[in-house]
C-alpha cells in the first residue's frame, strides 16, 4: 500500500475548482515534486496532507486513515508525522536559531526534559550543518541558512513525512543545491518521506524520484525525470520548453550519483 494516496480530490474556491479530481501516490521513502505553472493547485495540494484544507470532494489517505475526515485525536497524531518547510522559513525574528528549531518539542513533544530537547536541536542542526549558527538570530543568517534552520525545525521530531513549500525559492543557484542536497541526503539517511512543492524543475530533476506536474487542477504527468524529460504531453512539453530543459540535463544527475 502506497504511503500517501489522493483519491479524485476536488476542491473548489467560489466556483472555481482549483483541484479537478487530483489521484496520486507516493511511495514510503520517495520524493515526489509537485511542479506546474502558478496558481495551478500545487499548495494547495500540500494543504490537504495536514488537513487545513478538506477536499470539496474525494480523498485523501494516510496509509489506511483517512486524513480527509479525520478528526480530534487522530487528525492530531496524523499531524504529528509531517513536517513542513515553508517558503519564507518562517523564523521568528525574536528567538535564536535553536530557539526557533526547539519550538515544535516545546509545543508538541510531550515530556521530553530540557536536556532531551537540547540534544534533539544539536541532532537537528547537525543534519543541516548549520551547529555554529545555534546562537544566532534569523536577522544575522543568509537566506540559505534560514531555510536550512526551517529545515532543521522541520525534522527535529523526527517526522517520517517532510512536506517542502518552494525550499528554495528566492535563493541564488548554489545555494539552490545545496538546499536540495540536504533534502536528498536526508531523505537517504533517515528514509524520510519528502513532497517538494517548486518552481524549480531543473533543480527538482537532479534529486527527486518522480516528478508530478499539474495544470489547471488536473494531474497532466507523473513519472520518473527521465521519462518526464521525454514526455511527449503536450502540456510538459510546454513547460520544459519555457525553461529550456532537454534531456541531457540528467547527464549531471548520473554524475552526482
Amino acid at each position: 500500500m502506497p504511503q500517501i494516496r489522493f483519491e479524485n480530490v476536488v476542491k473548489r474556491f467560489e466556483g472555481r475548482d482549483v483541484l479537478a479530481g487530483v489521484s496520486f501516490t507516493v511511495e514510503k521513502g520517495e520524493i515526489l515534486a509537485i511542479v506546474g505553472p502558478s496558481g495551478t493547485g500545487k499548495s494547495v495540494t500540500l494543504k490537504h496532507l495536514v488537513r487545513l484544507l478538506t477536499p470539496t470532494s474525494g480523498s485523501v489517505w494516510l496509509d489506511d486513515v483517512e486524513i480527509s475526515s479525520a478528526t480530534g485525536r487522530d487528525l492530531e497524531s496524523i499531524r504529528n508525522r509531517f513536517g513542513y518547510l515553508f517558503q519564507g522559513g518562517a523564523l521568528l525574528g525574536w528567538l535564536t536559531v535553536a530557539e526557533n528549531v526547539a519550538l515544535p518539542l516545546r509545543e508538541h513533544g510531550g515530556r521530553l526534559t530540557e536536556q532531551e530537547i537540547s540534544e534533539r536541536v544539536d541532532e537537528a542542526l547537525a543534519a543541516v550543518e548549520l551547529t555554529d549558527a545555534a546562537d544566532r538570530y534569523p536577522a544575522e543568517i543568509s537566506g540559505g541558512m534560514q531555510k536550512r534552520a526551517g529545515l532543521a525545525r522541520a525534522i527535529v521530531r523526527r517526522n517520517d513525512i517532510i512536506l517542502y513549500d518552494e525550499p528554495t525559492s528566492g535563493l541564488d543557484p548554489v545555494t539552490s543545491v545545496t538546499i536540495n542536497n540536504l533534502i536528498r541526503r536526508l531523505n537517504k539517511e533517515r528514509g524520510i518521506t519528502s513532497i517538494v512543492v517548486t518552481h524549480d524543475l531543473q533543480g527538482a530533476l537532479l534529486f527527486v524520484d518522480r516528478v508530478l506536474m499539474l495544470k489547471d487542477g488536473h494531474v497532466v504527468e507523473v513519472s520518473e525525470p527521465a521519462e518526464f524529460v521525454k514526455s511527449t504531453n503536450p502540456d510538459v512539453r510546454e513547460f520544459l520548453d519555457a525553461q529550456l530543459i532537454t534531456p541531457d540535463i540528467l547527464e549531471r544527475r548520473d554524475k552526482n550519483e
